[in-house]
């Protein structure tokens, strides 16, 4: 089962906004360490490519996506090279990967389906659906009691014209909360740019958000508020807890000046929208993750310069070694912390 992809919008509606200067690279961002440009590479199966999220169970399987619908698994001590099994076929574009409470059952967001539930035995069960309040199931968080945090990232454009949101530059996308028990789904915070990567504090009172267009760091407090912690030199994506108030981020790429200075030119942003996508403004070659607390204060960055694992999208801690997903890359990467 293949589920319909929709189709976007031709013409974005640009908002001219100032123009902003990409920070450097430099103090707690400078790119001292530059592991990232080592990993152990586990590829998915010949032709499959996208592992955007990376999950590892308590089963100690390591668990993520590809672009065609199917959910794969290597074993967290698989040397590199070592190709995955199949878990699930989902039909849309899984990208979000997280464990419910009972620690066996996964809660996938999927870019093309919604909110889903997919048991060890591969069972595919949609939550909410793609019918409203869902567009773009991105990134989940789950509460000790199931609730299920997640983005929705923009309810203009599909995953496969993510770049048309950014140019658009729009409010267009929000957080959701899914209530297993009674099956019903509500708005947390609306009025966000491409909310993007989730994680719950360790007191569950508040989310830690990230906004892609933006490149914002937010505590969204479940009573009401948001905030501003950090204004961030990269472009975030996907994000996870560690379990200690501290926070892992995957950037896909440091801010591209070109996109920066066309922000005041709405007409501008409109054309290129247009172009094909190789004439359009694009990610930087290079590899980025960083720790964050719950202030905002960044801790530790990894980096690859050379660009040989990069687009980095999801990005999970386990034990003494980090797991890496990508938009693009040809399978999930591991990185030792130490």
């Amino acid at each position: 089962m293949v589920i319909p992809r929709p189709r976007p919008p031709r013409l974005i509606r640009p908002v001219r906004e100032p123009a902003t200067v990409p920070p450097p690279l430099t103090g707690a961002w400078a790119a001292t360490d530059r592991r990232l440009d080592q990993v152990d590479l586990l590829p998915l199966p010949d032709g499959a490519v996208g592992p955007e999220d990376v999950l590892v169970d308590p089963a100690g399987r390591v668990i993520s996506g590809d672009e065609d619908g199917r959910l794969w698994w290597w074993p967290v001590d698989a040397p590199a090279g070592t190709r995955p099994r199949l878990l699930a076929e989902t039909g849309g574009r899984p990208l979000g990967i997280e464990l419910d409470p009972s620690g066996e059952a996964l809660v996938v967001c999927d870019a093309y389906r919604g909110l889903l539930r997919v048991t060890p035995d591969g069972a595919v069960r949609e939550l909410t659906g793609t019918a409203p309040p869902v567009h773009l199931a991105n990134n989940a968080a789950v509460a000790r009691d199931g609730t299920v945090y997640f983005t929705d990232s923009s309810d203009r454009f599909p995953v496969s014209h993510w770049k048309r949101d950014l140019l658009e530059h729009r409010p267009n996308g929000r957080v959701l909360a899914h209530h297993p028990s009674g099956g019903r789904t509500e708005v947390v915070a609306d009025g966000l740019y491409f909310p993007n990567g989730i994680a719950l504090t360790p007191d569950e009172s508040a989310l830690m958000l990230v906004e892609t267009t933006t490149h914002r760091l937010l505590r969204v407090e479940l009573g009401g508020g948001v905030r501003v912690l950090a204004d961030l030199p990269a472009y975030p994506d996907n994000l996870s807890a560690v379990g200690d108030g501290t926070y892992w981020i995957a950037l896909p790429s440091p801010r591209v000046p070109i996109a920066e200075r066309l922000l005041p030119h709405p007409r501008l942003r409109q054309l290129a929208a247009l172009l094909p996508d190789v004439m359009q403004p694009q990610p930087r070659r290079y590899g980025l993750v960083a720790l964050v607390d719950g202030a905002g204060t960044v801790r530790r960055t990894l980096h690859g310069p050379a660009g040989h694992y990069w687009m980095i999208t999801g990005v999970r801690q386990h034990g003494d070694h980090l797991w890496l997903g990508s938009l693009i890359g040809p399978g999930v990467a591991r990185v030792p912390l130490h």
